[in-house]
């Protein structure tokens, strides 16, 4: 039976890492692997390795025991920047370990223990593409802003209003769109500028 580890992360002590847990406790029972150790921190992912303990402890850990993979839900919870997440990769394919990527399904090295060019490949586009992403939809909220003040709109709403259900769908489609796609309030949060108690609000338009 495989030995795996658990590595969770979340960027602010007002989330909890409990759901990425249990979504990879139940994927490895059904893959008939063995959870050996559940590593978890709450750190901002814009953090370098050395600083987020949790990481650096579960790289210790693998050091010291027989490991063979290391599982995330997402490649986000190694970190935002790609660097970083690649220095990460690196650090486990040199210790022979294998990095799987829950909601892709993929990982960094085959059976044999040697490199999975596609997936290598998978990671380093994947995180660029979440940063160009979140870049993205940065300049957009950004421009809609703008063009909303240019035209006479006024920022804030009066007190009592409430938005009809067409006008959330419409003002906050990228929100919509990004919680469909399973990012957390706070990643929304960041790329979007959108408070956390109207990402809540969001939720009901998932469909």
């Amino acid at each position: 039976m495989l030995r795996v580890v658990i590595y969770g992360r979340v960027s602010t002590t007002v989330q909890d890492y409990e759901r990425q847990v249990n979504e990879l406790t139940a994927l490895a029972e059904g893959k008939d692997w063995s959870v050996v150790r559940v590593f978890t921190e709450k750190a901002s992912g814009a953090k370098s390795n050395k600083e987020r303990r949790g990481l650096s402890d579960m790289l210790e850990y693998i050091d010291q025991n027989d490991v063979s993979k290391v599982l995330v839900t997402e490649l986000s919870r190694l970190g935002r920047d790609t660097l970083q997440v690649l220095q990460a990769v690196q650090a486990l394919n040199e210790k022979g370990v294998s990095l799987y990527i829950q909601n892709y399904g993929i990982e960094t090295l085959n059976p044999d223990g040697s490199a999975n060019a596609m997936g290598q490949f998978m990671i380093t586009l994947l995180a660029e593409v979440a940063k160009m992403e979140r870049r993205l939809i940065r300049e957009r909220m950004a421009s809609g802003y703008r063009q909303h003040i240019q035209n006479g709109g006024i920022v804030g709403r009066k007190a009592g209003f409430r938005k009809s259900d067409e006008q959330m769908r419409t003002q906050y489609v990228e929100v919509i769109r990004l919680l469909k796609k399973g990012y957390s309030f706070v990643n929304i949060h960041k790329i979007t500028g959108t408070s956390i108690n109207t990402i809540k609000k969001c939720r009901q338009y998932i469909c």
